[in-house]
């Protein structure tokens, strides 16, 4: 969405969220301040409205602070007011079953990739996504750029590529080889995707002059050297097989992503594909869109 941001908004976001991640379920007002770098005026103004509404309960006994009655209704209501996300969470714990592999699902938010579903099998030792949150530029995103607009494909391109125009025409090359062949593979580790997704968190904003050409090398060639992998990741690990849920228009609404971790032949990468895509085909039949 265009136009500024409201800071008093995003603080009252921040404190939410910092709420909703797994590790902090409980957290004392101090806490919760120090970590958001918020003065302690504004942190027990923003919690106290945040309790007089329902949306964080206070433990007067540990005076910690989590989430509120406020948000389980508001969860109750998404399976109606976003029925897509609600079948494709149904979709990817029955892929998971089918193909005994954890699969995710995965919707973009602004200049973010947010996986919205995680499931996978009991035994696998990736349990849990690697972040819930993704910078959505380059290498990340690649199934919701290879199918959206010529402006905002440049855009994402740009985002990643720092101005080199080789890694630029590479980047284009690959949309156009995922669209045609209807799915993402990438060959990323979960190593890598943490050092990626940190870069791509770096502002430019809060860099020295002389380290953000540094970083953005850094970028172009942990980029270019995925990219590369496109091409020549015969018989390599395969961290995830992606493909779209697309809109009437022709646009990705999320990604369903089957994440192997495991050498893959292009025959295993097509099987696994396949089912991909038929899953993919009933959930937008289910929903009618």
């Amino acid at each position: 969405m265009r136009g500024s941001s409201s800071a008093p908004t995003e603080r009252v976001v921040d404190i939410v969220e910092l709420l909703s991640q797994p590790r902090n379920r409980r957290m004392r007002f101090s806490d919760i301040a120090e970590e958001l770098g918020q003065t302690q005026g504004t942190a027990h103004a923003i919690l106290k409205t945040l309790s007089d509404r329902g949306w964080v309960t206070r433990d007067p006994a540990g005076k910690s602070f989590e989430l509120g009655p406020m948000l389980s209704l508001i969860a109750a209501s998404l399976n109606t007011a976003r029925p897509l996300a609600h079948v494709a969470r149904e979709a990817a714990r029955r892929l998971s079953r089918k193909l005994d592999m954890p699969v995710s699902v995965v919707e973009v938010a602004g200049d973010e990739l947010l996986i919205t579903a995680f499931e996978s099998p009991a035994h696998n030792p990736l349990r849990e996504a690697v972040t819930d949150r993704i910078p959505y530029l380059p290498p990340f995103g690649v199934a919701f750029a290879a199918w959206d607009t010529s402006d905002a494909q440049r855009d994402w391109i740009t985002r990643g590529s720092a101005g080199d125009i080789d890694l630029e025409h590479r980047l284009l090359a690959v949309l156009a080889r995922t669209r045609d062949r209807g799915y993402d593979v990438d060959w990323m580790t979960p190593a890598l995707a943490q050092i990626a997704h940190a870069l791509g968190a770096v502002s430019a904003d809060t860099l020295p002059a002389g380290l953000r050409p540094i970083i953005d090398q850094f970028r172009v060639e942990l980029t270019s050297g995925i990219v590369d992998e496109e091409v020549t990741g015969e018989g390599r690990t395969v961290a995830s097989i992606s493909a779209p849920a697309l809109d009437d228009a022709g646009h990705t609404r999320l990604i369903l992503g089957v994440h192997p971790m495991l050498p893959m032949t292009t025959p295993d990468i097509e099987q696994v594909a396949q089912q991909l895509l038929r899953e993919i085909r009933t959930l937008v039949s289910d929903t009618g869109d």
